[in-house]
């Protein structure tokens, strides 16, 4: 099935590029693969090709074009696809209308200066865990937190992922016995999943209204 991730490179005028990769949720491996010499997570270092389309994208080369640049190039693999998923958007866009949170594994930001912020999306949907819920909203519905890195590695990620989990199946049991209704239940959840990354993680949370909330904004 993969590690599928959408990429977020950031253009010239503060919009961006949204790209797709199968593998690179993978131990949140991106955030160390993607740089100025490999813009898009490959193993080619000489990668010219690579750095002249990313730097015509971040002036606002549109899908269309990027089509006829890449048709005769002999490129090696990357991790991340060249070809663009969408462009001109804003975090707040892609958030909300593109990440999907059950199918998407992680979320990567990337600066005009390669600095590399990794996400680990969390899905708010309940289907799995209540007999109540019969389908839960992918695209999104959920949260995207950050994770401490020690030594090149994620620290704690697998551990946040494992908290998460209980806390959904607590929440769906509150569900079926009615003691939360479906508004209320999503409350639950952004406030103890705020309560459980602390300080020491960002969160952010797709809304209605402001489609990047802090998460810590939530909290009683």
């Amino acid at each position: 099935m993969g590690h599928r991730a959408l990429v977020a490179y950031e253009r010239t005028d503060g919009q961006y590029t949204l790209h797709y990769s199968h593998w690179g949720a993978a131990n949140l491996k991106l955030k160390h693969r993607i740089s100025a010499e490999t813009p898009f997570g490959g193993d080619d270092t000489d990668s010219k090709w690579a750095k002249q389309l990313l730097a015509e994208l971040a002036d606002g080369l549109e899908a269309e074009a990027v089509d006829g640049y890449l048709a005769d190039e002999d490129r090696p693999s990357t991790v991340v696809e060249p070809k663009l998923r969408a462009t001109g958007l804003t975090l707040d866009e892609i958030v909300a209308d593109h990440l999907d949170y059950l199918h998407h594994e992680a979320f990567f930001v990337v600066s005009p200066t390669f600095e590399v912020t990794a996400y680990r999306t969390l899905w708010f949907g309940l289907q799995y865990d209540s007999e109540t819920v019969e389908q839960g909203e992918t695209v999104g519905n959920g949260a995207l937190a950050t994770v401490r890195w020690y030594d090149g590695e994620p620290v704690g990620d697998g551990h946040l992922q494992g908290q998460f989990a209980a806390l959904k199946d607590v929440v769906g049991d509150m569900l079926d016995k009615g003691v939360f209704t479906p508004s209320t239940a999503r409350q639950y959840l952004k406030r103890k999943l705020a309560e459980r990354v602390g300080d020491r993680q960002e969160l952010l949370i797709p809304t209605g209204e402001s489609p990047f909330e802090k998460a810590s904004l939530s909290k009683p």
